[in-house]
């Protein structure tokens, strides 16, 4: 029955599914998720999954028909792939959910050409992924099959999808640009949008050194467009390089806030916004040094500078100007041009638009750079808000050739599954195998189209990290989200994934005999980056998160002082480890949830395309576990804030930490609300926005409201069940 063809009244599985969001007997029908399960892969997979007599005919054919690379299965003896396939198949992998068997088959495993077959299982997929990263290595593609048949490793989707393929897309995640104040560099920006949009995933670039509205241009006044018609145009190409309509493309502007057009650029986002100026899908971020969160508290007028003006008196563009230390310098030099807004005024504004859109993120950069342990100044972000890392500018003349090659920059992101790597035999191994891994994704990636992004990438071999579960595995382990004991886990785990990096990119330099570009210039090289690691014992604090690590290695200051001596004698191959993305779907396919955020609702609704709602429950939901789960919606936020704080101290990039909010908050939650509304405020927001910034908090993503009026109050319901 070819996939086409697929009669749905003759199916149960969706019946099945939905089951699970009608309760009986006030009870979560989980029973019926996985009977959904079993009916998808009887009903569905099995009929539809192509059939070889042999594993080596089924490659002669994916060979044949141009699916698999030639180039991956010459790297190795046959004999090893039979191996390979002999060890996947002995683990005996099964999906634990209805949703994450019909998000791998419908998202990610590979279809005839003509729609009507799958040509791939989950161990076919997983196979050709650590055949692709190992690179002929052996004994490293048997590693790194071992830890993502455990799904205790999870490249990121472009790179799980097309690792291995013949006709493939790009690895990368994303990328970040930033365009200098003239038109070469704007127009050389826009098109390299373009480009990598068409190629890979989201493209952020940062508009703050383009001078403002109205600026005079060549001695003539009121000529600068300034940055909202760059925005326009921008939407526009992401709307048009959508990849063949495969994905839609998808972008971030940012600006700082201390640039004159700060308020117009707000302004796009605004629900009543005139259609000439409104963007309807291109995200919005701020970029926020600590002078600005000075001059809220204290109530002050603040300054907005001219970026050509700066740019002239500093000789560097804006966005290497360090905002908080000169800001009083800059207000009293006459050569720069000066706006004046009320900052509390405009920290208003800003949290209207977040309550009514989620936007802006906010980067925290000076918070940012104090941790940078990297030579030179983060000065934007991606998509989701998590990378962050240095970049340098480029300039071209009027043929558009580069006069200077600057760096920009490319994510090449996995995540950690915490719940299962909590079971793995050996973290270190198991680290280093997910660092090797992306690593190779780094070193294959071909952004050739894109020069900068090129050299960026080729400069630091970055990879991002990250980690997802987080919530799965504390309510497994009947852990309050955001209590003690949670935030030492957190920290203590996070603890082993920076010194386990470490080592293995060291081990990596070793193999190389390179380190990233001007690695003499970090202070990875001056040793000062470990002095914090030296200073006290990062370990667990409390008995049960000792007991929760019992079976590992948790380095101690004596680990930490010879891994010092070993980085600053041999280097480290890559600039950046660690980043914590918003993993979406992937999570699903994973059996767990999403990142560090606790979940949304303990049966979860998604819209999935042409099928309608697709229920799932929480990982691990049961009777006991019921009363761990709690809604994001119902928590304090400072909770959240606090995890992720916690994990912050070890994470050498960012993290895309959404803030959860209701548009009628529950009594008790905020202290600040008694004697007050009970309404989400614009105040709710700016306190929220401080106490992440007092915490150290480098990023903020989305701030998500769920209304009154809510589409899946039904959702909602289900969370009242017990099990």
């Amino acid at each position: 029955m070819p996939l086409k063809e697929i009669d749905l009244e003759k199916v149960h599985y969706y019946e099945l599914n939905n089951e699970v969001n009608i309760p009986k007997n006030n009870t979560i029908q989980i029973a019926k998720d996985r009977e959904a399960r079993d009916a998808f892969l009887r009903e569905n997979v099995v009929p539809n999954l192509l059939k070889f007599p042999s594993l080596r005919k089924r490659f002669d054919w994916l060979l044949e028909n141009d699916f698999v690379d030639h180039a991956l299965v010459q790297k190795y003896d046959f004999k090893f792939i039979e191996k390979l396939y002999e060890f996947l198949d002995a683990v005996h992998f099964q999906f634990q959910s209805f949703m994450a068997a019909y998000k791998f088959y419908t998202q990610y495993a590979i279809k005839t050409n003509d729609g009507n077959y799958y040509v791939e299982s989950y161990d076919d997929r997983i196979a050709v992924n650590a055949l692709y990263y190992a690179n002929g290595d052996e004994e490293l593609a048997m590693r790194i099959a071992d830890e993502m048949i455990h799904q205790r490793f999870q490249p990121a989707t472009p790179s799980f999808l097309n690792a291995g393929r013949a006709r493939r897309g790009e690895l990368v995640s994303c990328f970040v640009l930033q365009t200098t104040d003239d038109m070469n560099s704007i127009g050389r920006s826009i098109n390299s949008a373009m480009q990598l949009s068409r190629i890979g995933g989201g493209v952020g670039i940062n508009l703050s050194n383009v001078r403002e509205a109205g600026a005079t241009v060549m001695g003539l006044a009121n000529m600068a467009g300034g940055v909202v018609p760059i925005m326009k145009l921008m939407e526009d190409v992401f709307t048009y390089s959508n990849q063949a309509g495969a994905r839609q493309g998808a972008g971030v502007a940012y600006l700082s806030i201390f640039h004159p057009d700060v308020m117009a650029f707000l302004s796009t986002k605004k629900e009543n916004a005139d259609e000439k100026i409104r963007v309807k899908t291109l995200s919005l971020g701020l970029t926020v040094p600590d002078k600005f969160y000075e001059l809220t508290e204290k109530g002050q007028q603040m300054a907005l500078f001219a970026p050509a003006d700066v740019e002239k008196v500093y000789g560097v563009p804006f966005n290497y100007v360090d905002l908080t230390k000169e800001y009083d310098n800059m207000v009293a030099n006459d050569q720069i041009k000066k706006y004046w807004l009320d900052a509390r005024s405009l920290e208003t504004e800003i949290s209207k638009l977040q309550q009514e859109s989620g936007y802006p993120y906010f980067i925290n950069l000076d918070t940012v750079n104090r941790a940078n342990p990297i030579y030179g100044k983060v000065v934007t972000s991606n998509l989701c808000s998590e990378i962050l890392q240095t970049q340098t500018v480029s300039y071209l003349n009027d043929e558009q050739e580069y006069t200077k090659l600057g760096a920009d920059i490319s994510c090449n992101l996995g995540s950690i599954n915490i719940d299962n790597m909590m079971h793995t035999p050996d973290f270190g191994k198991s680290i280093e195998a997910m660092t090797r891994a992306l690593t190779f994704v780094s070193e294959n990636s071909d952004i050739s189209v894109v020069p900068s992004v090129q050299n960026g990438n080729r400069q630091k071999h970055a990879i991002g990290l990250g980690a997802m579960g987080l919530a799965a595995f504390l309510a497994k382990n009947k852990i309050y989200y955001g209590d003690e004991i949670a935030l030492d886990f957190v920290n203590t785990f996070f603890l082993m994934t920076n010194y386990y990096t470490l080592l293995a990119s060291n081990k990596i330099a070793q193999d190389r005999g390179s380190s990233f570009f001007e690695f003499e210039k970090s202070a990875y090289a001056d040793g000062s980056y470990f002095d914090k690691y030296l200073e006290k014992d990062w370990g667990p604090k409390s008995k049960r998160v000792q007991d929760l690590f019992k079976k590992y290695h948790i380095p101690t200051v004596e680990d930490w002082q010879i891994l010092k001596q070993a980085v600053m004698k041999n280097g480290l191959y890559n600039a950046y480890r660690q980043a914590v993305a918003p993993t979406g779907s992937i999570s699903y396919v994973n059996d767990t949830t999403a990142s560090l955020q606790p979940i949304v609702s303990r049966v979860e609704a998604r819209a999935e395309g042409m099928t309608g709602r697709v229920f799932y429950p929480a990982n691990g939901l049961n009777n006991e576990t019921l009363p761990y789960y709690v809604s994001a919606y119902d928590l304090d936020q400072r909770k959240v804030i606090d995890t992720y704080a916690a994990a912050q101290e070890h994470i050498d990039q960012g993290m895309a930490m959404t803030l959860f909010m209701r548009s009628t908050i529950p009594a008790g939650i905020y202290d600040w609300k008694q004697g007050h509304t009970d309404k989400m405020t614009t105040r709710d927001l700016t306190i929220l926005r401080h106490y992440a910034f007092r915490k150290h908090i480098k990023s903020i993503y989305y701030i998500r409201t769920f209304t009154d009026d809510n589409t899946e109050k039904g959702v909602n319901e289900c969370e009242s069940c017990s099990i």
